[in-house]
Order: structure tokens, then C-alpha cells, then sequence
């Protein structure tokens, strides 16, 4: 027989059996969509955080607290043994390498007369916090000066959501905030930066180290930021400060990344990720292509007289196994089909909400094993119904 024949065969079997042949594809629409679905998440995921980190700029490296993997107190809190000296002996070596600020940070209670803002992040650092972090561009005011830092100038640069909570509909330059039981008059206001996992990278006040030391009584820094002055200074300036905190320090106290590095680090776990949410999918999209065998089978069993009396018409052993072989295939594309516009306007949507990026590679990988299922699938019952003797084939009852 033709093959457009087959064709036509296998459609109106198809039809001819709607409600079956929808619960056959259900299972390849449902592994298809959750393939592309969080094969997308991951990717989403992956770009936003790589976003996340290329904001702070290029250049950035940064010392914090603990190595990676490495020692921790019982309790499971990384023992800070970073320096406001540390900082300092940075600061003086690599002067003509790279900028350096030292961090500290505390959460504090905001208040501006009768309004209150809780859980507000106080950074304390330096003047050239700024050049080294490029996400804090100021939509109103300037950042403070080392002047006033050296002073112990009370002043305040804040971030949007305290900006909002506060002084929303006012001009912020001037204004008077309490910190804790400390007064500041705000100098700048950070342009809207949004959040990241769920934390308000807007809810913050940055204010000179020196005033922030005396407010809180700390002696260790949370961090070390420092930004080298060229992109290929970057390995230097990481390597020669891992030499200087040695000196001090051992290698289970502290880790110098960079921004490649933590991207690197960050690509390699929402690789993994996505590749485990895939194969999640994927064990979906086999259950359905079992599901797929199993209705074959019993399509199969169905029509025994059908394919006998074809066989005895003068069908060949090809021809049957050709046309059960279609019908498989058929409707594990039409399932894929289904489940690919499907996972693309669920991916779409929740682009709107959080983050998720289609690929083109996840599109292909799930039509794909839609293809492959209703052939691997589709095979077994195909082969048994070309097999069948069409003297017993029309004695069946």
C-alpha cells in the first residue's frame, strides 16, 4: 500500500477512537510540557543569576569569612575572622592594582518621625564603594566623601524601598533618619535594584565605615570588596591577596572569588539543576510512552479480525506493521505538539512572574523523544499485529 494510504488509515483508526486516543497522548503532552517547562525554569534561573553577578561588575573580587566547604563552627555559622586590618594592609599593597572597600553589615530598625522600616540592612564602607560595586548608581544626591568619612560624618545613602517606606512623595536630601538611636541626614538615594531570591536589594542604607564601626562596635569586617583597575589584573590582584591574609590568617579562614569564578561556580550548579529537572521530565514522558504501548496493545487485540481480513484482501505483513507503527507514531507527535505550546505559554507566563528562558536545544529534545517514544513504543505492538496468521486472525471472537 501507499503510504499517504497508511496515512489515512491510521488517522481515521485515530479518530475513530477519540476519547482513547486523547488519554493515550495525555501522558507524551504531560512529559513533553514538563520538559520544556523546567528545562526552562533552570536556564531562566541560570541567565538571571549570571545578570545578578555581571551587575556588580566584571572586575569584582571579594574576600569573605570561611573557605568554601572548609571549616565551621559547631553550629554550623562560619567563623569571621577577617580584620578591619586585613582591609587595611590590602588597601596599602595593592593601591596601584586595584580599589578595595571594606564591608560591614547589620540589620537594623529605620525611622523617619512617625514611620518605621524594619529588618533594613546597614552597610558601612568607604567612599569608593561605588567604583567598586557598579549596581549603586544614585538617582538623587551624591555618595559621601572620604572626607566625611574620615570625619565620622553621620550621613546616609538609602535605597529605594526605604526611600518609599519613609520619605515617599518627598525630596530625601536633608532629611533627618534614625538609625538605631543614631540621627543621619540622607546625602543620595540608589536607584530602584529590585530583589534577588526573594531578598530586597533595595532595602538598605549605606553609610561611612567609620560611623557604622562606632554604631555597631564591630571589629571584623563581613566582607572585602575590591575591583581591579584592568580586566587582566583581575588573577593578580586575587592571587597576591591570598598571599597577604596567609600571612595572618590559614587557608580554612577566608576565600578571595571573583566574579568568573562565582559565575562559574553558579553555571555548574544550574547545569546540574537543569539537567535533573529534564530528567525528572523525561521519566514523565516515558511513562506516557509506555502508556502509549500499552493502548496499541490493546488496540491491536481490538481489531484482530480487521487485520485478518486485511491480510486475506492481499495486505502485507509490511503494510500492518506500517500502519500500527503510524498510529503510535502519530500520536505521540500529536502529544508532543500539544505539550510544546503548552510548555511554551506556561514558560511565558512565569517569565512574567519570576524568571524562565525557553531554549531552542529543549524544544528539539522534547519533540524528539516524543518522535522516539512512539517509535520505540509504538514497535512491539506493531510487529505483533503484522505477525498474526489471517486464518486465526478471522476466527477471532
Amino acid at each position: 500500500m501507499k503510504t499517504e494510504d497508511l496515512i489515512k488509515l491510521a488517522f481515521r483508526a485515530i479518530i475513530g477512537n477519540k476519547l482513547r486516543s486523547f488519554l493515550t497522548t495525555l501522558g507524551i503532552i504531560i512529559g513533553v510540557f514538563a520538559i520544556i517547562m523546567l528545562v526552562s525554569i533552570g536556564t531562566g534561573l541560570q541567565s538571571y543569576i549570571s545578570s545578578q553577578l555581571s551587575s556588580f561588575g566584571s572586575n569584582l573580587i571579594f574576600v569573605i569569612p570561611g573557605r568554601i566547604g572548609g571549616a565551621r563552627t559547631p553550629g554550623g555559622v562560619v567563623a569571621n575572622k577577617l580584620l578591619v586590618s586585613d582591609a587595611k594592609n590590602l588597601q596599602a599593597k595593592l593601591k596601584s592594582s586595584a580599589t578595595v572597600a571594606p564591608v560591614i553589615s547589620q540589620s537594623s530598625i529605620v525611622k523617619y518621625k512617625n514611620k518605621t522600616n524594619k529588618n533594613t540592612t546597614v552597610f558601612g564602607t568607604t567612599a569608593d564603594y561605588p567604583d567598586i560595586v557598579k549596581n549603586s548608581t544614585l538617582t538623587k544626591g551624591s555618595f559621601f566623601t572620604s572626607g566625611q568619612e574620615r570625619s565620622g560624618a553621620k550621613v546616609a545613602v538609602i535605597g529605594y524601598t526605604v526611600y518609599t517606606n519613609l520619605l515617599d512623595g518627598f525630596d530625601p536630601i536633608g532629611k533627618i533618619i534614625n538609625i538605631g538611636n543614631n540621627r543621619y541626614a540622607i546625602i543620595g538615594l540608589i536607584g530602584k535594584r529590585g530583589s534577588t531570591f526573594g531578598v530586597d536589594q533595595d532595602n538598605v542604607i549605606i553609610v561611612p565605615f567609620g560611623a557604622a564601626r562606632q554604631q555597631f562596635g564591630i571589629t571584623n569586617v563581613n566582607a572585602i570588596y575590591m575591583s581591579a583597575f584592568r580586566s587582566e589584573l583581575v588573577p593578580f590582584v586575587k592571587s597576591q591577596s591570598e598571599k597577604l591574609l596567609l600571612k595572618r590568617l590559614t587557608e580554612d579562614d577566608f576565600t578571595v572569588q571573583t566574579a568568573e569564578s562565582s559565575l562559574s561556580i553558579v553555571t555548574s550548579i544550574t547545569n546540574v539543576l537543569t539537567i535533573a529537572l529534564g530528567g525528572i521530565a523525561a521519566i514523565s514522558l516515558l511513562v506516557g510512552g509506555i502508556g502509549v504501548a500499552n493502548i496499541m496493545l490493546v488496540s491491536v487485540t481490538e481489531r484482530t479480525r480487521e487485520i485478518g481480513l486485511r491480510k486475506a484482501l492481499g495486505a502485507r505483513r509490511n503494510d500492518i506493521l506500517k500502519q500500527f507503527l503510524l498510529e503510535a507514531v502519530i500520536l505521540s507527535v500529536t502529544g508532543g505538539a500539544i505539550g510544546i505550546l503548552l510548555g511554551l505559554g506556561a514558560s511565558m507566563i512565569i517569565a512574567l512572574l519570576l524568571f524562565s528562558t525557553v531554549t531552542w536545544w529543549s524544544v528539539l529534545l522534547a519533540f524528539g523523544f516524543s518522535v522516539m517514544v512512539g517509535i520505540v513504543f509504538g514497535m512491539a505492538p506493531a510487529i505483533r499485529a503484522s505477525k498474526l496468521s489471517p486464518i486465526e486472525a478471522l476466527r477471532y471472537e
